[in-house]
C-alpha cells in the first residue's frame, strides 16, 4: 500500500464517529422506547377507569405491543438494512412517542388498540432491532458486550421512568401524563437517531485490522432461512424465552399460593423487593454475559448460563417457602435468563456477518415472540389441569437443561463445520 493510500485510509478512519459514543446514544434510545412496555402495569388501572372496561380488555394492549414487537421485527431490521438506522429510528421514534400522546386522546378499546397497542408494537420493534443490529456492526470484537449493553437499556430503561410516571398519574392524572412524557420519549429517540451512524462496509480493515480477518459471507436473509443452523438457534431462543416466561409470567400467582405475597424481607414486602432486584439483574446479566462471550466462546456461556438458570429454578423451587431465598434466587433465575437477547444476536452475527444484522436478527427474534405467546398460557393451563406449580417448574426446568445441551453438543460442532468450510 502506498503511503498516500495509507494515509487516505487513516483519515478516513479519523472521519467516523467514535463508536463509544454510538453505543451510549444507542443505549439511550433504548431507555427512550422502554416505558410503553415496562411502565404499562401503571396505566392499566387508569385506563380500565376512563374506558369502563375490564382488566382483561385492557391488557390485550400488552399483548399487541409485545406481539408487533416480536413478529415484526424481521420487517424491522429488513427496513433499517434497506433504508438506513437515521429514516427507520425516525419513524421508529414517531411511533414511539405518539402511541402515548394519541393513545391519551382514546375513548374506546378499539382506538386504545389502533393506538397504544399498534403504535408502539412497531415502533418499539423497529427501535430495539435496529440498535442492537448496529452495535453489533461497531463492535466486531465485543460483540456480545455491545449487544449487552445495548439491551441492557431496554430491560432496565423503565426503571428510571417508573417513579416519575407513577407520580405523575397521581397530581396531573392520566392523559397528561400520557402527553408529557410521550412528547418525552419521542424527542429524545428521535434526537438519537439523528446522531447514530451506520459504519462503512470495510469498518473492520480500517480501524481494526489487528483482527483475524472474517471469511464468513454476509448472509441474506432469504439463504438464512435455508440454514440448518439458524433453526436450531431459534428452537433454542423459542425454549429459553418459553421457559424463562412460564415463570417470569406467572410469579406473582405462585408467590401467593407460596405464601410469599404477605410476607416481608429487611423489613420489605417481599414480592415488590423480588421484582425489583429481578428488574436489575435482567438489565445486568445482559452485558456480563456478552463480555463473558467474547473472552470464552458463544456456546460455552450459552451452556453456563443457561444451567445456572436451571439450577437456580431449581433450588427456588426446593426452597419456595424460604422468603429469604425465594427472594435471592429470584434474581439468579433472572440473571440466567436476560443474556438470551445479548448471547443470540451476537452468535448470530458471528456466523452469518454484519451486512445484514438487523433483517437477520429480527428473524431470530421472532422466537421471542413464540415465547411470549407460549409461555404464560402453558403455564396457566398446566397449573390448572394438575393444580399444581410442579409440572410448570419442571417442564421450564427440563427446557433449560436441554437449550444448556443443545448449545454445547449440537450448535458448537455445527458452527465449527460453517465457520470452517467459509475459511476454505
Amino acid at each position: 500500500m502506498s503511503q498516500a493510500e495509507q494515509a487516505n485510509e487513516s483519515d478516513a478512519a479519523s472521519a467516523l464517529p467514535n463508536r463509544w459514543v454510538q453505543l451510549a446514544v444507542g443505549v439511550l434510545c433504548m431507555i427512550s422506547i422502554a416505558s410503553p412496555q415496562y411502565v404499562w402495569a401503571l396505566l392499566t388501572k387508569p385506563f380500565m377507569q376512563k374506558l369502563d372496561a375490564s382488566l382483561a380488555e385492557v391488557q390485550v394492549v400488552f399483548s399487541i405491543v409485545v406481539g408487533l414487537q416480536c413478529f415484526l421485527s424481521p420487517l424491522g431490521g429488513y427496513l433499517v438494512d434497506r433504508f438506513g438506522i437515521r429514516k427507520l429510528l425516525t419513524l421508529g421514534a414517531i411511533l414511539v412517542g405518539s402511541s402515548w400522546v394519541v393513545g391519551s386522546q382514546s375513548n374506546s378499546l378499539l382506538s386504545l388498540y389502533l393506538t397504544y397497542g399498534l403504535f408502539a408494537g412497531v415502533g418499539t420493534g423497529i427501535v430495539y432491532i435496529g440498535v442492537v443490529g448496529l452495535m453489533v456492526k461497531w463492535f466486531p470484537d465485543r460483540r456480545g458486550l455491545a449487544a449487552g449493553i445495548a439491551a441492557s437499556g431496554y430491560g432496565m430503561g423503565a426503571s428510571l421512568t417508573t417513579f416519575p410516571v407513577s407520580n405523575s398519574l397521581a397530581s396531573a392524572g392520566l392523559e397528561s401524563t400520557l402527553m408529557t412524557f410521550g412528547v418525552t420519549f419521542g424527542l429524545v429517540c428521535l434526537v438519537c437517531a439523528w446522531i447514530l451512524k451506520t459504519p462503512p462496509e470495510n469498518y473492520q480493515a480500517l480501524v481494526h485490522a489487528d483482527l483475524p480477518v472474517s471469511h464468513v459471507p454476509d448472509v441474506g436473509p432469504k439463504q438464512l432461512l435455508r440454514q440448518p443452523i439458524f433453526w436450531v438457534m431459534f428452537l433454542m431462543m423459542t425454549l429459553m424465552a418459553t421457559s424463562g416466561l412460564m415463570v417470569v409470567s406467572q410469579m406473582g400467582a405462585f408467590a401467593k399460593d407460596f405464601g410469599i405475597v404477605d410476607a416481608t424481607v429487611f423489613g420489605m414486602a417481599a414480592l415488590p423487593l423480588a421484582m425489583t432486584i429481578d428488574r436489575l439483574m435482567n438489565g445486568l446479566t445482559r452485558p456480563f454475559f456478552g463480555w463473558v462471550s467474547d473472552k470464552i466462546g458463544r456456546e460455552n456461556t450459552m451452556l453456563i448460563a443457561f444451567s445456572v438458570e436451571g439450577i437456580a429454578m431449581t433450588v427456588w423451587f426446593l426452597t419456595r417457602d424460604n422468603v429469604l431465598l425465594f427472594v435471592l434466587l429470584s434474581g439468579v433465575v433472572f440473571f440466567g435468563w436476560g443474556e438470551i437477547f445479548s448471547l443470540f444476536p451476537s452468535t448470530l452475527t458471528d456466523t452469518f456477518g454484519p451486512k445484514f444484522a438487523s433483517t437477520n436478527y429480527g428473524f431470530l427474534y421472532a422466537g421471542a415472540g413464540v415465547g411470549a405467546i407460549l409461555g404464560g398460557p402453558i403455564a396457566a393451563l398446566m397449573f390448572q389441569t394438575g393444580g399444581s406449580w410442579t409440572p410448570v417448574f419442571v417442564t421450564a426446568i427440563a427446557a433449560n437443561f436441554l437449550t444448556a445441551i443443545l448449545a454445547i453438543a449440537v450448535l458448537k460442532p455445527m458452527r465449527h463445520a460453517y465457520l470452517t468450510q467459509q475459511a476454505v
